[in-house]
């Protein structure tokens, strides 16, 4: 459990950071982001919300995407990052896409190396 939290904790701080520097680039009042009790949310005003949470019982990372929808997020050793059971893809690759559609620009979060955040 230790480790879940070391890596999920990184994960999502560094998320934060890096949502925070992209939407002041951006300029944009309409979008915020906010980090609260294990909680991140990403409000793109008219473009929807993300939610993203740490799920310590299931030591996972949750999504909820205004595109894509709920996906749950396990850490893999094997490749260092935290992966959708279901499609086999990465956190970091999923949420790269959809702001970069969403807004235009490429959007770079890096958070695909986890142990490399801590």
């Amino acid at each position: 459990m230790e480790e879940y939290h070391a890596l999920s904790d990184a994960t999502m701080t560094t998320l934060l950071e890096r949502l925070e520097d992209l939407l002041d680039e951006l300029g944009n009042n309409d979008a915020e982001v906010d980090y609260h009790s294990g909680v991140l949310t990403l409000k793109l005003g008219p473009y929807g919300t993300y939610v993203v949470n740490k799920q310590p019982p299931n030591k996972q990372i949750w999504l909820s995407s205004p595109i894509s929808g709920p996906k749950r997020y396990d850490y893999v050793r094997d490749t260092d990052d935290w992966r959708y059971s279901r499609d086999g893809e990465e956190l970091s690759t999923l949420m790269e896409r959809e702001l970069s559609e969403t807004l235009g620009r490429d959007v770079h979060l890096g958070i695909g190396r986890v142990s490399d955040l801590s």
